[in-house]
């Protein structure tokens, strides 16, 4: 008998990879979707089971509890994370308030696992090269409520005997990346011919392809593993050499500009992880 999936940000820059790997699959897929979003879905997968909502992280928990009737696990990847604006706002608090409703929900319900979508940002970003052991030291709301879900969820699920899966994703980048971050910047500004002004472009960062995180969070849900991962390649790059391998796709490194913008002096200089999925 197939296990019945939940997924939330299906429409969105991760969840869109995950619900791809999950319906390649065949698996029987619960997606929870705006109703602005509804068609969109509906259009590119027709047989997708939609619960709609106007918001779902104003719903209850007895909202939760009554959509998530017979579902075995949770993918929660919805969040709000609207480039240059997610990192201090208070939309944040919402996501954790509405995050804890489902999580309620998903125990009264009887889920037997619930995947969550943590940061590297959690983290003790000093440390430079970070294991799912190192200290967290949230520096913004966004980081700062990530890591409290993270708590809660892991002492709310043991007490209630719920598998537990917590995922920190380092830098991605692929399909679908917003043209306002790093990576999509770069593809937009190259293909159309224009300068593209960085930084140093000194730091350096863990970068991991959006697709392979999607096949990865796909088999931690379907499979054993449980409590905090890291989503990462492990591979040190520095932002100066991941601009010029893009560049590379172009034949255009003369249009990189590094040195055209000041650095971001409280920018991490080295941010790499040590994958344990």
């Amino acid at each position: 008998m197939k296990k019945k999936i939940l997924i939330t940000g299906a429409t969105g820059f991760v969840g869109s990879q995950v619900l791809k790997n999950l319906l390649a699959r065949n698996n029987d897929v619960y997606a929870v979707v705006r109703k602005t979003k509804k068609n969109l879905l509906k259009k590119n997968y027709p047989n997708l089971n939609l619960i709609v909502t106007n918001d779902l992280f104003a719903e209850s928990s007895e909202w939760w509890r009554k959509k998530c009737k017979d579902i075995h696990t949770i993918i929660h990847v919805a969040w709000y994370v609207e480039p240059g604006k997610y990192l201090n706002s208070s939309k944040n608090i919402n996501c954790l308030k509405g995050s804890l409703n489902m999580a309620q929900g998903a125990i009264k319900a009887g889920v037997k696992k619930f995947v969550g979508i943590g940061t590297c940002f959690e983290y003790d970003l000093s440390l430079g090269k970070l294991s799912i052991n190192s200290m967290l030291k949230p520096s913004t709301i966004y980081s700062a409520t990530k890591a409290s879900l993270y708590t809660t969820l892991s002492q709310l699920f043991i007490n209630n005997s719920t598998e537990f899966a917590w995922c920190r994703l380092f830098y991605l980048y692929g399909e679908g990346d917003d043209k306002r971050r790093f990576v999509g910047y770069l593809h937009k500004q190259l293909s159309e011919g224009r300068l593209v002004k960085l930084g140093s472009g000194k730091q350096i960062r863990d970068f991991l392809n959006v697709s392979e995180v999607g096949r990865i969070i796909y088999n931690i849900a379907l499979g054993d593993k449980q409590g905090p991962i890291n989503i990462c390649s492990g591979d040190p790059i520095t932002v100066r050499q991941m601009a010029q391998k893009i560049a590379d796709q172009y034949n255009k490194r003369h249009l990189l500009k590094f040195g055209a913008r000041p650095d971001n002096l409280v920018d991490p200089k080295y941010v790499v992880g040590v994958p344990n999925y």
